[in-house]
């Protein structure tokens, strides 16, 4: 029987740990991208997995895991382009370099990995690729200009490769995640206590009535969406889509 095998970037925590825990409980073999081996430790118990090292913001790294993958993993079932950050600043503090750096990290990552990793995809006749966008893929936040950006682009990015492997077996979805219990919506709520001078618990609540349920999403939600698409059969004829998990925020 062949092994179910998944790729994930930024497997170590929040969003991505929760989608390797997914898959690791139906017995799949999951490929940890992540920075630090350290960070996917508490998930080899779960099933198996296999780290290896990525920095999404280095090209010759991207490149290097894309080659491991490639030789040990032969044909993956699917890739999820997991890894992201984000930048919140407004238009005049954020600098070239920062703007950049995201783009990498959350544009040409992706495109790269999916590029290098697809071709084997294609050959096999079966592929499914999920890239986690994000809410800011389409709508507009003030101060996230970089952000907003990379996210944009990412979805785009997402509609013309569906278009473009849909004949060959091989779809392409993204996942628009709103505010989710996170370390980022940590950052956030620091950032928020800082600046205004609120409590912990005060930021937290104004970022949660920005969802209509009054709740950030959770990891293990967004975790199940990602599985439906890369593993289902009923996902086998839905590509170029993008879905959204904001608890209405977008409605």
């Amino acid at each position: 029987m062949t092994v179910k095998q998944v790729a994930i970037t930024g497997a170590g925590r929040g969003i991505g740990r929760a989608i390797a825990e997914r898959f690791l409980a139906e017995g799949w073999r999951v490929w940890a991208l992540a920075r630090q081996e350290s960070s996917v430790g508490p998930l080899r118990s779960k099933g198996d997995l296999h780290f290896v090292s990525f920095d999404a913001a280095e090209e010759r790294s991207v490149m290097a895991a894309a080659l491991k993958l490639t030789t040990d993993a032969g044909h993956l079932t699917a890739l999820v382009n997991n890894a992201g950050i984000a930048l919140s600043a407004p238009l005049h503090k954020t600098t070239t370099e920062e703007f950049e750096r995201t783009m990498r990290v959350n544009v040409t990552a992706p495109f790269l990995l999916i590029r290098e990793l697809s071709g084997a995809m294609v050959k096999a006749g079966h592929g499914r690729i999920v890239n986690i966008a994000s809410t800011a893929a389409k709508k507009g936040f003030k101060y996230t200009s970089a952000y907003c950006a990379s996210k944009h682009a990412l979805l785009g990015l997402t509609r013309s490769l569906a278009l473009e492997l849909a004949p060959k077996g091989v779809t392409v979805n993204a996942v628009c995640p709103g505010w989710t219990d996170t370390d980022m919506l940590q950052a956030s709520v620091d950032r928020i206590a800082q600046s205004t001078g609120r409590t912990q618990a005060e930021a937290k609540e104004t970022l949660s009535k920005l969802n209509p349920m009054h709740r950030a999403v959770k990891p293990e939600e967004v975790a199940e969406l990602v599985y439906f698409l890369s593993a289902s059969a009923a996902g086998a004829a839905i590509t170029g889509a993008d879905y959204t998990i904001d608890g209405g925020e977008t409605a």
